[in-house]
């Protein structure tokens, strides 16, 4: 039931990336494009990154399209960040969210993006690609900011810009505005704001997705809701506020708060499938699954807002030759639309919304992004029916979504002592 308008095909991309400035600059054959098209089908490229973002039916139909072939190695961000660093020779496409990007730059194992050679650059999304609002104003957030990690000065630098230069970190891929999920159908009556996750109401029923820097986020919003603290920034807070966030927690937690603390895609599923868990942090595709199984599940948009992150795609630096053309073909395949309406219909918007759209029916597209009533059931990326004729998406438009953004997925100056303190409140 999904639309998918025969795709794209790699002759397409060859001469895409040719008008961008040459796919085969990396091997030295420009101006040989058979050579490079004889020699490509033997390439194998290894995608590596978070479940939300590298799945194998993306694969799959990238390898299709472009004649050669890409293989999927699953690993979420606080796994995949001490392999960038250590074991940067057994990856070659890296998909990193941004938070986590902020903090293995450094390591000085990818290599930059030349934005020329990336032909929809240009079409990315100014939240993302300028940090810019929908109105043009500047983007000001807590958190890290995508905007603030995607640039840098030189092709050695370690440090990221202080604005925008023509040399860049990653290509900017998907996004999403997150919030709390609940099931309505075991709450019983409207929920409106991150206070409710410590509602004693709930006891035994919450759970925190167990990412440091994520996870305190949702505790924050939910302290500062209900009163007892205000943050001078919760995207990085001083020593005295992370004490404060953590000493609670354990607080609540020996009080019998909360039922678990999940790390996976799958575990948030069952979870909230199984009843065990009635309100916790949650992905958007974690809803999207609860609610192809039948069962009510609300990404509850809260009164304090929506707690954001993005994610781009990047190469390590020992790529190089073919690979290293294959790798810019398969980004350049990426902002092309299907994989946006893909990650679409999981609840995701893509960098380039306007190419997503083309593969995206006008319901899923009035449902997804407009806000709009669906005028027909709306499924999954595999057909599944989740949700009826007349539904709305839970927070409404794109714009509505991400214009009420509080705080993105951060790294804060204190990391080191807030993740030491985090790991207390685990193991308490």
């Amino acid at each position: 039931m999904t639309l998918d308008k025969a795709g794209v095909s790699r002759r397409k991309f060859l001469k895409t990336s040719a008008a961008a400035a040459g796919a085969a600059a990396g091997s030295g054959v420009i101006g040989a494009p058979m050579i490079w098209a004889q020699n490509i089908r033997d390439i194998t490229l290894s995608w590596t990154g978070p479940s939300f973002s590298v799945i194998a039916d993306i694969a799959q139909k990238a390898s299709e399209d472009l004649g050669f072939t890409i293989t999927t190695q699953v690993m979420e961000s606080v796994n995949l960040m001490p392999r960038v660093v250590n074991q940067p020779e057994t990856l070659e496409v890296v998909d990193m969210e941004y938070w986590a990007l902020a903090k293995v730059w450094r390591s000085g194992n990818y290599q930059t993006i030349d934005p020329k050679k990336i032909a929809e650059w240009d079409n990315i999304t100014p939240i993302l690609k300028d940090g810019k609002n929908f109105d043009g104003t500047d983007l000001t957030r807590q958190g890290i900011l995508p905007y603030k990690v995607l640039y840098v000065d030189s092709a050695d630098s370690t440090e990221f810009a202080s604005g925008t230069t023509d040399i860049a970190t990653t290509v900017p891929l998907i996004f999403n505005a997150d919030t709390l999920g609940i099931r309505p159908d075991l709450i019983g009556r409207p929920v409106e704001s991150y206070a409710e996750l410590f509602n004693p109401e709930f006891k035994g029923k919450v759970a925190l997705v167990n990412v440091p820097g994520t996870g305190i986020l949702d505790a924050a919003n939910a302290f500062e809701a209900l009163g007892e603290i205000t943050y001078a920034d919760k995207g990085n807070m001083t020593r005295d506020e992370i004490d404060f966030t953590i000493n609670r927690l354990i607080e609540l937690k020996r009080d019998g708060q909360f039922r678990a603390f999940w790390v996976s895609f799958d575990e948030s599923v069952n979870l909230m499938a199984s009843g065990e868990v009635v309100i916790q942090s949650m992905w958007a595709p974690a809803v999207t699954a609860v609610k192809a199984r039948g069962i009510p599940c609300v990404y509850q948009g809260m009164k304090e807002g929506y707690r954001a992150w993005g994610d781009g795609t990047g190469i390590m630096k020992h790529l190089s030759g073919l690979k290293l053309d294959a790798a810019y073909e398969f980004m350049n395949w990426q902002l092309s639309g299907w994989q946006g309406g893909f990650i679409g219909r999981q609840g995701y918007y893509s960098s380039t919304p306007q190419n997503a759209r083309n593969f995206m029916t006008d319901n899923e597209w009035g449902y997804w992004y407009e806000g709009k009533p669906a005028t027909e059931e709306i499924v999954d990326p595999y057909g599944t029916v989740m949700d009826q004729v007349g539904a709305v998406r839970d927070g409404g438009s794109f714009e509505d979504r991400i214009g009420n953004i509080s705080v993105f997925n951060t790294v804060m100056d204190e990391e080191r002592y807030m993740v030491q303190r985090w790991n207390e409140f685990i193991s308490a």
